[in-house]
Formats: C-alpha cells, sequence, structure tokens
C-alpha cells in the first residue's frame, strides 16, 4: 500500500478549503445571506485566486508535470490568469469556482463504487454523463453570456442572470429575466440560440454525431448512452439513429425558416432580419424553447395563418419524439399500414391528439370572453390551438398569459406538467407516462389483472418506472413550491403557475420571472435543469452507484382505501 506523501496531504486539505472557498462564493454572489462591502469581497477573492494557484502548483508536484496533466489543468490556469489580469473578473472567477468544485463533489459521488479510470466511471452510468453534459453547457454559456459583447451597449448581464439566461436556454425552457431581442446582442442571440439547439438534441447525441462524421465507431457504452438520451428502447442500428436525428432536424428547421421567410418578407421586413428571425424562431420552435425576438412574443401575429401553422407545426414534430419519426419514416416503406407501427408510436400519437383536441377546447371556452374577447371566430379558432400546443412545452403564446382565466391557467398546469413525449426536445412526465397512468386504473375498475393497450401488454417494470417518476415529479415541484411561497410575494396561482411551467420546460409566465428573488431564481434554475434531463434520470445516476441487495423480504398486505 502506498504511504502519502506530505504534498499529497497538503493536496488533500487544500481541496477541502477549496470546497468551503466555492460555498463562500455561492453565497456572495447567489444567496446574500451576509452582506459585506466591495473591497472586503475584493480582497477575498484575490486571495481565494492566489490559493487556487497554490492548490495547482501543489497538484502539479504530486502527480508530476506531463503533457497530460498540464491539458487537464489548462482551464484552471486560464481562469486564474484571468482573475489576476483581467479588470472586473472577480465574479467570473468566482463563478467558475463554483462550477468546478460542484463537477469534482458530483464526480466523485457518482463515481463511488466502481472501479477503472474515471471514464470508464463515467461510462457504466450513462445518467451521470447526461447531467454532467448539461451541467457543462450551461456552465459555459453563462460565462459567455457574461462578457459584454454579448449585450447590447450599455446594458449588463449580471451572473445570476446569466446562469438563469444560459439555464433556460440549455434546457429549451423559454423563461426569460431579460427580452431576448433588446437586451442581448447578435453574439448573445447566437450563444441563446446554439444552447438552445444544443440542448435540444441533447449534448451527447451531438458529440456522438461528430464521431460519427470524423468516421468513430461508437462503443456499446455509448450506444447506451444515446439511447438513454434520445428515449429509443428497441434494438436498431444506433448510428443510423443518429444520422437519422440530424437529418430530420435540419430537414425540419430549413423547411420551417424557409416558410417563416417568406411570412417575414410580406410583413416588409429587410431581407436579412427576415433570414435570422425565420432561422432563430424555426430553431426554437422545433427544440420547444420558446425563446422570441419580440417583446410579447406571437401575440402581433394571432391571426397570421403561417405563423400559427409553421410554429405549431414545428412544435408537435419537435415534441413527439425522434424515436416516433423513425417509425413513421419506416411506415412510409409499409404502405401507410398502421399495424406496423410500435406501440410507443400509437401511444404517442394518440395521446398528443386527445390532448391537442382537449386542450383546444378547454382554451376556447375558458377564454373566449376572457383574453379573446372581441376576437374573431378564426382568431379564436387560432388561438386556442396555438395555446394548446405551446403550453405542452414550447411556451410561445398568442394571447397574454397574464390574464388567463382560472380554468385556463388550471388546464396550462396539467398540460404542462404531461409534456412532450420520450426522446423529444421537450420535457414533463411525458405522454407515454400519462396514458400508462390512465390504463392501469381503467384496468383497476374492469377487475382486469393486465394492463393491455392496443392489444399489448404493459410490463410490471414499466409501470414501476411511471410510478416512480410520476411520484418524484410531483414530491419535486410540490417542495419547491412550498418554497417558492414562503420567500415570494406572489399569489399562489402565479407560483404554481411558474412552478410547473419550470418544470415542463415550457417557459410560459404569469409575468413574475424578472421579479423573483435570487434565492427563488435559483429554485427555478434548478427546476428547469431537472425538468430537462428527467428525474428518472437523476435516480438511475444515483440508484447506478448502490449496492444491490440480493434477498427479498417477507411479503406482507396491508389496507387501503
Amino acid at each position: 500500500m502506498k504511504k502519502p506523501n506530505l504534498l499529497s496531504f497538503i493536496e488533500k486539505i487544500s481541496y477541502y478549503i477549496l470546497n468551503v472557498i466555492a460555498l463562500a462564493n455561492l453565497q456572495f454572489l447567489f444567496l446574500g445571506l451576509v452582506q459585506v462591502d466591495s473591497h472586503f469581497l475584493q480582497q477575498y477573492t484575490q486571495i481565494s485566486i492566489y490559493f487556487f494557484l497554490f492548490f495547482i502548483l501543489i497538484r502539479f508536484f504530486s502527480i508530476g508535470i506531463t503533457a497530460n496533466s498540464l491539458l487537464n489543468r489548462l482551464p484552471d490556469l486560464l481562469f486564474v490568469a484571468i482573475g489576476l489580469f483581467v479588470a472586473g473578473s472577480d465574479k467570473v472567477f468566482q463563478f467558475y469556482l463554483i462550477g468546478r468544485q460542484t463537477f469534482y463533489l458530483f464526480r466523485m459521488i457518482s463515481a463511488k463504487g466502481y472501479k477503472g479510470t474515471v471514464i470508464e466511471k463515467f461510462s457504466d452510468n450513462p445518467p451521470v454523463l447526461v447531467l454532467l453534459s448539461f451541467f457543462a453547457a450551461i456552465f459555459v454559456g453563462a460565462l459567455l453570456l457574461m462578457l459584454p459583447v454579448a449585450t447590447i451597449p450599455g446594458k449588463e448581464t449580471s451572473l445570476l442572470n446569466a446562469l438563469f439566461t444560459s439555464t433556460s436556454a440549455t434546457c429549451v425552457t423559454g423563461l426569460i429575466v431579460f427580452d431576448t431581442g433588446t437586451h442581448f446582442s447578435m453574439f448573445g442571440q447566437l450563444i441563446i440560440l446554439f444552447l438552445i439547439q444544443i440542448g435540444g438534441l441533447g449534448i451527447m447525441t451531438i458529440s456522438s454525431a461528430f464521431a460519427i462524421m470524423l468516421g468513430q465507431r461508437l462503443s456499446l457504452k455509448s450506444e447506451s448512452l444515446i439511447q438513454n438520451v434520445v428515449g429509443e428502447s428497441s434494438k436498431l442500428n444506433m448510428i443510423n439513429l443518429v444520422k437519422s436525428i440530424l437529418f430530420v432536424t435540419i430537414i425540419f428547421e430549413f423547411l420551417g425558416a424557409v416558410i417563416l421567410y417568406f411570412t417575414y418578407i410580406s410583413e416588409m421586413y429587410a431581407p436579412n432580419k427576415a433570414i435570422y428571425y425565420s432561422i432563430f424562431h424555426s430553431v426554437s420552435a422545433f427544440c420547444n424553447a420558446g425563446f422570441s425576438l419580440y417583446q410579447n412574443s406571437f401575440m402581433g401575429f394571432k391571426s397570421n395563418f403561417n405563423i400559427n401553422f409553421v410554429i405549431t407545426s414545428l412544435i408537435i414534430l419537435g415534441g413527439i419524439g425522434f424515436p416516433v419519426m423513425v417509425d413513421i419514416r419506416k411506415l412510409t416503406k409499409n404502405k401507410f399500414k398502421i399495424s406496423r407501427l410500435t406501440l410507443h408510436t400509437k401511444i404517442v400519437l394518440t395521446c398528443t391528439l386527445i390532448l391537442l383536441i382537449a386542450g383546444t377546447v378547454a382554451y376556447f371556452i375558458s377564454e373566449y370572453n376572457n383574453e379573446m374577447k372581441g376576437f374573431n371566430l378564426t382568431e379564436r379558432l387560432y388561438a386556442s390551438y396555438f395555446q394548446s400546443v405551446t403550453t405542452r412545452t414550447a411556451g410561445f403564446n398568442t394571447i397574454d398569459t397574464v390574464n388567463l382565466s382560472k380554468g385556463s391557467v388550471f388546464t396550462s398546469i396539467i398540460l404542462m406538467f404531461v409534456g412532450a413525449s420520450p426522446g423529444s426536445t421537450g420535457g414533463g412526465v411525458k405522454t407515454t407516462a400519462l396514458i400508462v397512468v390512465f390504463v392501469s386504473v381503467l384496468a383497476l375498475f374492469r377487475g382486469n389483472k393486465d394492463v393491455n393497450i392496443f392489444k399489448r401488454k404493459i410490463s410490471d417494470s414499466i409501470i414501476r418506472l411511471v410510478m416512480a417518476l410520476v411520484t418524484a415529479s410531483l414530491a419535486f415541484v410540490v417542495f419547491m413550491v412550498f418554497l417558492l411561497l414562503l420567500i415570494e410575494p406572489f399569489s399562489f396561482e402565479q407560483i404554481i403557475f411558474e412552478a410547473f411551467s419550470v418544470f415542463g420546460t415550457v417557459g410560459l409566465s404569469m409575468g413574475i420571472t424578472s421579479m423573483l428573488s435570487g434565492f427563488g431564481k435559483l429554485i427555478i434554475i434548478l427546476l428547469m435543469y431537472l425538468g430537462r434531463v428527467g428525474p428518472l434520470t437523476l435516480i438511475f445516476a444515483i440508484s447506478a452507484t448502490q449496492l444491490k441487495s440480493n434477498f427479498t423480504y417477507t411479503e406482507e398486505k396491508i389496507s387501503i382505501g
């Protein structure tokens, strides 16, 4: 056994001190529980930078200076240089240290119980890779949005608001604290658009696609990871699946942008502006992000057929999931025989159609004499249908959500909680979960032992997963609603609407987002993150590190109802 030397001991102690410094940074940057003057904060940050440099040097001497160690420490050295030599970079360094220590802490916890290299540890636990990939994208996006070039002259983005915007874009939520079109520069808007595309397709799917384009073969673990991200459970060629994902995404976003371009040209937009607006909104719609370059979303286009048709079509296509798209594509080769569709596809399409119709009817009735008062019949139908589609995960709107009736608020909460479908760009507990719960209850009322749908049996393991997903999701959202009610001055209706909107990665709001406290924004950020990666991903990431028992307990019945 290797004996610990003095350098290793100092390195270990320094690592724990860095964790304490990161916690202090969290308090200074976000929580504000202890107020300090700017002079003390500046001195504290400089000491933190020097201590961090000391840690890096100790680390070098402990493991030896090699090409690999220099490459691994490059980000650390970069941010030390920024902290020492770039004026006004204190908050950037503090935020970097928070992200760095959080990453290493999470890596240590998630890798517990595994053997082998760090890469092998992560490869054996795909959900951890998904969680860390989204975390890394959010972190880098926040740093980029804090840059002065990311905002228009005279405006700036604080660390908390940059983190909020980056999370909202990467998690394709669309909730904003600043108006995207008037606060951010072209550079900032492109960063947001890139984060939307990354979050919509999934970090690991995109990286695997690049690997394929470079001629690399996917390992079995990588294929398993892509299946986890895109929601494909059947055995198929994963390389073809990733190619199909990229092909379908590019085609639909391109077609959507082309149609939108002609719409904007007809609205007397300059050609360059029409092209940019078309691409931005097409990508945002297909990825179910809900980011808009207009201050009032699409309220100015409530009677425009092209906008209503194209945006909703892109949202639906992005929300049904890539496995369904692949299955429908196969259907064209089977002379459109519905029986050839998989059970997953049948459930997704059926539930999507039911929710679209039910939502349209509900909004038409609830808002007939409220927000849609004064609309003609065509505008009422457009607005009802648009709201029914977008509330599921997209976050665009053609009517003012601030003044929705109680019936519409209730309808929205249900639709937002259900969300899109597995393997899609949207969030929520997913349409398949809703159907499994419904048919399970129906089977119980009918006295059936098995849960059947479309002449197929739903396995007990799937039912248990669905129950775990719905229960964990509700418990988490309810707890966050409780915290928000304690610290925010807004009404119960506004808080619960905001929370369910965020968890479903919808992005609709009743006008309270920009007025949330710092702690409230942190809660919303956590809700967006978990809503995008999914509660089951977090459960699997944690449970995969636990030792499994090989025994069972004695069964005993309990009374229910």
